[in-house]
């Protein structure tokens, strides 16, 4: 990992636990180019076959208990980076997919990080999908992270979704499209902070097309300082089919949060349910903390801590 400079290696510790090397197959790309790579016996990591910027990988039937990193990291401001990544899991494989993106700027130039990911899960397989995002450097940096995530989850996968944005990303628009075969499961956990004048998007459609099929979409928010928030969530139920869609917003300052959740039923046997509050932390809640003799600075920042974890 000769090529993966300082500041890629403060962010791989934030966005995928990094601590000096990886165990498993992984690629780390750094300001547009791929700079470290290594597949294993049952994970191969190879160029896209299409000729666009990103990587394949190739999952083996039957694999257990592996994980793969592929975390991007921008070191500089005036990057604008475009990848597309591949995820192809065969049948009864069981692995970890570590992702996330890590900006640093110290000027206000753009820099900008946009991943385009398609998982394809074969029958019967589990995938736990990791993704951590992050902003560091200078307070009037502007950095921007895009994910659009695409998957296609077969009879009786699992595909769990654990996403994280907490803190220095300028704007975000997360889009998210997945559609599921028979008896597939799909969990998603999403946690968000913005402050100032951040922004962020979050736009989740799910097409439950199998029947016993089930979906879980869990969203947590706070928006803080004059930041705004969108969330929208749309399950499409195409058989007999369990969903639900909860969201569930902090406002702190002059922080705004939108919630729109929806639910379309094309058959007379999906059970479709969504959820979403949002409002202010509770007085109560903080002066019990102040009792135990915090601020209410302190008290404010362990509500908001607790609720996103």
């Amino acid at each position: 990992m000769s090529e993966v400079n300082g500041i890629t290696k403060q962010l791989l510790e934030i966005v995928s636990d990094f601590g000096g090397k990886f165990d498993g197959a992984y690629n780390i790309r750094q300001d547009c180019q791929s700079v470290a790579r290594q597949s294993t016996e049952h994970i191969k990591i190879v160029n896209k076959a299409d000729g666009k910027p990103g990587i394949e990988i190739h999952i083996s039937p039957e694999t257990q208990d592996e994980k793969v990193y592929i975390p991007a990291c921008i070191t500089q401001a005036d990057v604008d980076d475009l990848v597309y990544n591949d995820f192809f899991v065969g049948e009864g494989a069981d692995v970890i997919i570590v992702a996330g993106c890590g900006v640093h700027t110290e000027t206000n130039e753009l820099s900008r990080h946009s991943g385009v990911h398609r998982f394809f899960l074969g029958k019967g397989s589990h995938v736990l999908y990791v993704e951590k995002h992050v902003g560091e450097g200078a307070d009037d940096g502007n950095r921007t992270i895009d994910p659009v995530t695409d998957a296609e989850i077969g009879e009786g996968a699992v595909l769990e979704m654990d996403t994280s944005q907490l803190g220095g990303v300028t704007s975000t628009s997360r889009k998210c499209h997945i559609k599921m075969d028979k008896e597939a499961k799909l969990i998603i956990r999403e946690r968000i902070l913005t402050d100032k004048r951040q922004t962020a998007s979050t736009d989740f459609v799910v097409e439950v097309n199998g029947e016993d099929a089930s979906v879980n979409l869990i969203s947590r928010s706070v928006a803080k300082g004059n930041s705004y928030q969108e969330y929208s969530s749309k399950i499409i139920g195409n058989a007999r089919c369990t969903g639900h869609s909860e969201c569930d917003g902090i406002l702190a300052e002059n922080g705004k949060v939108s919630a729109q959740p929806s639910l379309i039923a094309n058959c007379k046997d999906a059970e479709l349910i969504h959820e979403a509050a949002i409002g202010k932390i509770a007085g109560e809640q903080i002066l019990k903390l102040r009792t135990l003799g915090l601020t209410e600075e302190e008290a404010e920042a362990t509500i908001i801590n607790g609720f996103l974890k």
